[in-house]
Formats: structure tokens, sequence, C-alpha cells
């Protein structure tokens, strides 16, 4: 996983808060966006008789209908064989404010390759990498006008998926740890031959504001995966792995927001001078990547709003020190506040 870390070129860019984040609920208040590839119009890879937009969505709708009956929402980005553009899969994940995005595909090759893979957005590492993104993001070419939908994205130009990057960076660790229970579900849970989570510039993947992982369940050129990934069997085998990943991986997300209290209610004459970084109606995982990697980060409730708090000063000197850093973070509206009692109380 270190490798996969080490690969990554780190472009910044910042987004508006409420864009960010993921919202605290109960354990049922869990969604994953499920795209099944391809579809209409796009066929994806077809060989040996096998087609991969109808595996692909026989596939997710096992796995939705799977995490349905483990109190997991479940919104697909196609039900049935309809063409949707990628722009538009990424914007239904995005309205969902899901806290998973999983791309199902199958793969295809000029050899007898096998085997499942996993991928994250990246900079692909070598020329196979960039040859399965090239495949998938082909698709762009049976939407209309798709070079200003996509700013001029060029599929076959290496250089164009540098931009990829940009996006996906700041849930980069989140997506590489649900890749890796997926990955380790199709190795450890049914054999498969482990091709490993990559990296590569995937549009669809590029527009989600959350965690997401691309999947190649398979190559369809490979006469024998072809025939269990097209079996009834087959699909429900691929489709438990990744449930099972997946309920893993929420258990795991809700671990971690048990650690983002609110700050406790323990009255106290002292004065410290904190940051408010942003205020909003949603409670944040207080961890750094909702907060453009700022570290240690406390929320305060007020009525119906929840306030962020960067650092912790008893002057208000070092303060200020901090408000540079927030706001060379991003967060331009940052401004230095007294906490007493509990209390958040604006300077003048």
């Amino acid at each position: 996983m270190n490798s996969i870390r080490l690969i990554v070129i780190v472009l910044v860019q910042f987004y508006f808060f409420n864009l960010q984040g993921q919202e605290i609920g109960n354990r049922d208040n869990f969604t994953v966006v499920i795209d099944p590839g391809h579809g209409g119009k796009d066929p994806g890879a077809v060989s040996n008789g096998f087609s991969e937009k109808i595996i692909s969505l026989k596939t997710s709708l096992k796995l939705g209908q799977k995490l349905r009956e483990n109190n997991i929402n479940v919104i697909y980005t196609r039900n049935k064989d309809q063409f949707v553009n990628l722009y538009e899969r990424a914007n239904i994940a995005n309205r969902s404010n899901a806290q998973l995005f999983l791309s199902i595909h199958c793969n295809a090759h000029t050899s007898q390759a096998f085997g499942a893979e996993t991928f994250v957005l990246g900079l692909h590492a070598n020329q196979r990498n960039f040859e399965v993104a090239k495949k998938e993001n082909s698709v762009i070419f049976y939407e209309d006008d798709y070079e200003n939908t996509y700013e001029g994205f060029d599929p076959n130009n290496p250089e164009s998926v540098i931009g990829l990057t940009l996006m996906q960076e700041e849930y980069l660790d989140q997506s590489i740890i649900a890749a890796s229970y997926i990955q380790n579900g199709f190795v450890n849970r049914l054999n498969r031959k482990n091709r490993n989570i990559k990296q590569a510039g995937f549009i669809v993947l590029k527009y989600t504001y959350m965690p997401s992982v691309l999947i190649e369940l398979g190559f369809l050129t490979n006469k024998k995966e072809g025939a269990y990934l097209n079996s009834n069997s087959g699909q429900s085998e691929m489709a438990d792995a990744i449930s099972n990943a997946v309920i893993k991986y929420k258990n795991e997300f809700f671990s971690n927001l048990s650690k983002s209290n609110l700050i406790d209610s323990v009255n106290s004459d002292i004065v410290y001078y904190r940051v408010q970084i942003a205020a909003s109606n949603k409670l944040l995982e207080l961890e750094p990547y909702n907060f453009k990697g700022l570290k240690k980060v406390d929320v305060v409730r007020e009525g119906e709003m929840y306030k962020y708090l960067y650092g912790k000063h008893k002057t208000l000197s070092e303060a200020n020190k901090d408000l540079k850093t927030a706001r060379a973070s991003g967060f331009n509206s940052s401004f230095v506040v007294r906490f007493q009692n509990n209390e958040i109380i604006k300077l003048n």
C-alpha cells in the first residue's frame, strides 16, 4: 500500500466546505453508490460471447441486494441496460452524499491474462494501467459535445491524465483502504489471481467527492474466466466478496466516527484562543481528509450549527500562527475566537 502512495504526485485543489467530508449519522445512514460500467449503446468489452455491460449490471444488482440486506443504503447509476455518461454517474453519487462509490467493470487483453484488480484514481505507473484507463475513459466518445463536458480531455493522451489527480487526492487514503478490503476478499475468499491495487486516471472517479474504487472483476478475453463471470454463481460470489468488504469498511467508518465526539461539556474558566475554520449543519468525522489536511480539529455545537475549531492556545499571538496555517490550507474565511466554558466568543 505504501508503494501505491509513493507514486502519487500531490496536486492540491480546494473546494467549498459543504462539498467535503462525510456526514455522521447512525449506523443505518451509510450509502454506497454502485456504478455498473458501460450500458446501452456502449457495450464495453465483448469477447467469447460475453458482454461487459451485462455482467457488470448483473453483478452490481446482486451486490446491491446483499448490501441492502445488511442495512446499507444503495443507489445505482443505472439498474438496466441504458447509457449513462461518466459525468452524470459522478453527479448521481455526489447528490446522494454517499460514503463510498464503486464502479464495476470487466477487463480485456490481447493475451490470456486473468485475475481481479482494483483501481483508485492517480497517475498510472505503467503502460498497462494507462491502457485499462484508456479503455474505460473511451466511453466519452459515445457522448455528444464530450470535448466541452470534459474540458478537452483526451483518453488517448497520457498527459491528459495529470489533471485527473486533482479532485480525489483528499480521499485517496480512504479509497485505498476500501480497495484493499475488496482485493483481499477476491484473493482470500475466492482464490482469484491477485492483480493488486493500482492507480490510473479514470474520469468516472475524478468527479466524485467521496472515497471511490473502480473494480475490474476479471478478463472476458480469457474464456474460462469469462465463463465464470458470466455465470450466476460467479456473479454471486464476486458480489458476496465485495459486499463483505464494504461491510468491513462501513464498520471501520463508524468506528472512526466514535472518535469524533463533540468537545466534552466541562466548564472551565480558562480562556483559550482558537481558530474557527468553518461552520456547517453537518457533523463531520474529525479526520484530516475532511479538513484539507488540518489535524486536531474539534467541533462545538451551537443550536443547529456545528462549528469547527483548529488549534488551542493561551495567547493570541500563537493562535494567529494557526490562523495563517488555516488560511494557507484554503480556509480563507477563518478567524480567531475566544473559547471559555465551552462557548465561542468572537473577538472585536
